[in-house]
């Protein structure tokens, strides 16, 4: 009893919180045993290739799948019971929106806004405006990029304390792409609103992220600052005659034809490299953080 009480008071501290959550489709496990917690006002970028889990981990994050062990929270609430107040706190964006498509984007606006106290109708029609998008245009008529515009101003206009967005820029052209991330850094920055992003574009995350989330295979491999990144990761090379003493990695080795062998190594708690970058022949090379991603996603 004390223990689920703890769970849920560290909970409460974070707007958004994951432990242990696991999930299987069919036979393949999909997200395995993640823990991660969001700090108030940061904004997370979590990336990954295609297929690497993003998306079921966001759903189950917010309550909108059950996975099979693992518990999830929202503002300190079990993400599957999520009350109404807590809701009205959270804007999500999902990877293919379809929702109320047989309505224009202004009833959309008009019937959503009556849910939400803090709605800003100003926004809305100044977006809309800005954004060149027919109010009065049914929404399944809309192009793709248009349709993940307006989902974007739904998800913006409720004020959330917490913005969730899953590969918000993957039908966006570069221009809205770049006004994307400028309202994302403008929302923290000036509200303080907590964002967690998913995506796959590493520019994306050096421009407003403040800290990463990589998830590989269901696994989350690493969850830091960004800037923290270069100081902590770098690729180590070992020619064929010191393979045997590649350290001990949570990456995989990678074997290269003329025997040699190079890892992603990390800094311990004092700072220091693995023992093995002393050896004469060793190479350390700095890692930028597109190099880390190609580094651990191939």
């Amino acid at each position: 009893m004390h223990a689920v009480a703890n769970v849920a008071a560290a909970a409460s501290q974070a707007p958004l919180q994951v432990s242990g959550l696991t999930h299987r489709y069919d036979a393949k496990v999909v997200l395995d045993r993640v823990d991660l917690s969001l700090e108030p006002g940061s904004v997370l970028g979590l990336i990954g290739r295609n297929g690497a889990g993003k998306s079921t981990l966001i759903r189950a994050m917010l309550g909108l799948l059950v996975p099979d062990a693992g518990s999830a929270f929202v503002f300190g609430e079990a993400a599957l019971k999520l009350s109404d107040p807590v809701k009205e706190r959270l804007g999500y964006v999902p990877q293919q929106p379809d929702a109320l498509a047989w309505l224009t984007a202004a009833q959309m606006f008009d019937y959503l806004s009556r849910f939400y106290p803090r709605w800003d109708h100003r926004f809305v029609d100044s977006t809309l405006q800005r954004w060149k998008i027919a109010p009065k245009k049914v929404m399944a008529k809309l192009s793709p990029g248009e349709r993940q515009r307006v989902d974007l101003i739904r998800a913006l206009a409720p004020q959330p304390e917490l913005l969730v967005l899953d590969e918000p820029a993957a039908a966006l052209d570069p221009v809205a792409r770049r006004e994307l991330l400028r309202e994302i850094a403008l929302r923290a920055g000036e509200s303080g609103t907590t964002v967690l992003f998913s995506t796959h574009i590493v520019s994306d995350l050096e421009r407003v992220a403040s800290d990463i989330a990589f998830l590989h295979e269901g696994k989350l491999l690493l969850h830091c600052a960004v800037d923290d990144t270069k100081e902590r990761y770098a690729r180590l090379w070992l020619p064929a005659k010191l393979a045997y003493a590649a350290p001990a990695s949570r990456f995989d080795k990678r074997r290269h034809e003329d025997g040699s062998i190079s890892v992603v190594i990390e800094r311990d708690d004092d700072g220091a490299w693995p023992d093995a970058t002393q050896l004469p022949g060793a190479r350390v090379d700095a890692l930028g953080l597109e190099d880390l991603f190609v580094e651990i996603a191939e």
